[in-house]
This record gives structure tokens, sequence and C-alpha cells, in this order.
């Protein structure tokens, strides 16, 4: 079969491979369709990602078709649509007996710890598919990001009418900005790229989209009358960013760390204790946000259809990369159509 792999960062390279054979019981042969392109995927290409080896195939946002599923499958049958819920937990530690299979002490996530989606077939756990027979393949594989924005959200508890603010308008950031909109939320964005800033004030359901450069504490007291959000999602993986954050939740709010990045976090405790400041992070999501993310794009509540602004064919991929990583550029969702 045909893959495209990463063999080190800044080399995409496509390559013959032997079919992945037949799925046990329980499994299914999946056909890929479409690959979106995230944050994950540009951070390995540059050789920034973390739980990271190479060479990798990547790819994590699905859409796919079942062609062969064996054993119980929970009603799935070939021909299927599908959205792939990447996190391969192992069902046995601590924390997916809690039911918290989104961060198992052994997940492996496709595309990161093992070779993904960038490829003709796959074989993946039936339980990780999660059918749709009224999204189309695109919608399909926005599932997975949106469901991460989703479970951010869930992290927050958020109530109807408290204020938000959500830092950085990539993907995640504007998925976190819908679910808190649908939650009742009032919403606010910060951002530093102007074409993010833009494309956040046409397309999201944030009530204002304010610039983070210089010093964005005055603009966000003067959006909330003098008071500061009682919620803050930083979405950005930016260190900089993210202990700035400390600065900009209320008394007794919260504060929830969506990206990462490999390295310490630090803030100063007299404001974090003086504030009664709750800290959380969030990662991945489980199998209930996906079931909730697919309910509400079928039923309208979401629509994502301006985020794919580039869509390319496997071909097209290794040379369109580099242009993805540009922070100037236009990209918020490339989609790779695999034929």
């Amino acid at each position: 079969m045909k893959a495209l792999r990463l063999e080190e960062p800044g080399r995409l390279q496509t390559v013959q491979l032997d079919a992945p054979g037949e799925p046990g019981s329980g499994e299914a042969l999946v056909g890929v369709h479409r690959v979106g392109i995230c944050g994950t995927d540009l951070h390995a290409y540059r050789g920034e990602q973390t739980f990271f080896d190479y060479p990798r195939i990547l790819g994590h946002e699905l859409g796919v078709e079942i062609l062969e599923v064996r054993g119980d499958a929970g009603g799935l049958r070939a021909g299927d649509h599908c959205a792939v819920e990447p996190y391969l937990n192992c069902g046995d530690c601590t924390t997916c007996r809690a039911g918290k299979t989104n961060c198992c002490v052994n997940l492996s996530v496709l595309g990161v710890h093992q070779d993904g989606g960038m490829c003709d077939w796959l074989i993946v756990p039936a339980a990780k598919l999660h059918v749709s027979r009224e999204l189309s393949l695109d919608r399909l594989a926005l599932v997975e990001p949106l469901s991460v924005s989703a479970h951010a959200v869930g992290r927050g508890r958020l109530a109807r009418g408290e204020s938000v603010l959500v830092i950085g308008t990539g993907p995640i950031g504007l998925g976190v900005i819908e679910f808190a909109a649908v939650a009742g939320a009032r919403v606010m964005a910060l951002e530093t790229r102007p074409s993010r800033l833009e494309f956040c004030r046409r397309f999201s359901r944030a009530e204002s989209c304010l610039e983070a450069d210089g010093d964005p504490l005055s603009r966000i007291r003067e959006a909330l009358e003098g008071e500061l959000p009682s919620a803050v999602f930083d979405c950005t993986g930016n260190p900089s960013s993210m202990m700035d954050a400390f600065r900009l939740v209320s008394h007794g709010g919260r504060l929830v760390f969506v990206g990462h990045f490999p390295g310490d976090v630090t803030f100063h405790d007299p404001l974090f204790h003086g504030r009664e400041m709750t800290l959380l992070a969030t990662r991945n999501a489980t199998g209930d946000d996906f079931q909730h993310v697919i309910a509400r794009l079928e039923d309208g509540t979401i629509d994502v259809t301006p985020w794919v602004t580039h869509r390319v064919s496997a071909g097209e991929a290794a040379e369109s990369f580099p242009g993805w990583l540009d922070p100037e550029g236009s990209a918020i969702k490339p989609l790779l159509e695999w034929s």
C-alpha cells in the first residue's frame, strides 16, 4: 500500500508498504479518505513534537470507510463512514478503569506514538470508530479536533452567562469558542496573528476578538467593564502566553491549559493563591466527546464549513507542508484527500 512517511524533520516521503492484513476479532479494516493536518503534524515536521520518534506515518484526524469488520462491532458494517478516535488505551490501568481513557497510563496515539492514517488502509479497534450516516468524510475528519475542544470545555465546567476568554484561535481554540458558546458562555478571543484574528471575527461565535500584542489586560478589562473572565482557556502551547495567562483570570476563576509545550510552567504564587485560582489540564478526548461532537455536527449546532482553507492530494502534501508552517499564512485546517 501507499503511505506518506515523515522520515526525519522536514522530509516527507511517499513509500510502498505491505498491506495490514486481516482484522482480528473486534477490529476493522478501514480505507482512509480524508486526513486533517493539525499542529501536532506541523510540530513533528519541524522536529518540535514531544512523544515522537522518526520515521513516523502521521495522521490522526481521519475520515474513513469500513472495508471489513470482525466480531462484535457494535452495529458497524462494511461501507460505513466513520471518524476515528485515535487514542488507543489499554483498558486496564487506573485511569481507564475510571473512564478517563483519554489519559491512559499506556496511551498510544495514532500518528504520534505509532503510525497513523496517511496511508491506504488501517486496522483499528472497532470501538474506536464513530459512525455517521449523515456527515461527509470532510466533516468526519474534523471530529477529532472538535472533540479535543469539547473535552476542554467540559473540563472547564462552564456556567451559562459567565465570561470566558480563549487565547489562541487555531482550530482547537476555534472549537473551544464554539462549544463554550453552545454552553451559554459569553466568549471573547485573544490572538496575535492578524489573519487568524480576522478569521475569528468573521466565522466564530466570539462576542469580541482582541489583539494579544502589547498588554491585553486593559483591553480585556474594558470589554468586561473592569472585570476579568472567570474561565480562561489557553490554546496556544506557547510558554509565554501560558505563564502570562495567570494574570488574566478573575478571583475564584479557572485556567485551563489546552495546549502544551516541552518545558516548565512557572507562576507567581501570591497571585495564584490570592485569587484562589483553579488550574486545569486537558488532554485528548473520550468516546463520549466524539459522540457529542457528531451529534452537534449532524443537528447543525456546529458548522465548520469555513475551516477547511486548503485541500490537497496525497501527492501534493509533501510540497505543501512548508507553506502551512508560515505563521502569517492563511491556513486554518488543511485537508488531505487520500485516494
